[in-house]
């Protein structure tokens, strides 16, 4: 199982941008579609953005024309650019390939 590793996440307040990195253990993310899902206390994780290996994107509609997910599979890394964030978009972001295991996610807190 391939590792994952998320970063990037903190503390912003609504309006700001957060740019959220995740990190493959070995060179295999080129070959799997990349998702980014998050998971807010009490709630169940849900999928926010998706990478296809060709390059082709989807998005919740929450998040649709604020976030942008991208990938560098030179760098194995996956990437979710957040802009115009909003107090609901706080929650644990996590990534996610074929093969891969969860990592520990990063989290991003929204402030009012």
């Amino acid at each position: 199982q391939v590792q994952l590793v998320e970063s990037g996440g903190g503390l912003v307040q609504a309006g700001g941008s957060l740019r959220l990195s995740c990190t493959a253990s070995r060179s295999i993310l080129s070959n799997s579609v990349m998702d980014w899902y998050r998971q807010a206390p009490g709630k169940q994780r849900e999928l926010v953005a998706s990478i296809t290996i060709g390059g082709r994107t989807n998005y919740e509609d929450s998040v649709k024309g604020r976030f942008l997910i991208s990938r560098d599979n030179a760098k194995n890394t996956a990437y979710l650019q957040m802009n115009s964030l909003k107090p609901e978009d706080t929650a644990v972001y996590y990534c996610w390939g074929d093969h891969m295991g969860w990592g520990q996610g990063t989290q991003v807190t929204v402030s009012s």
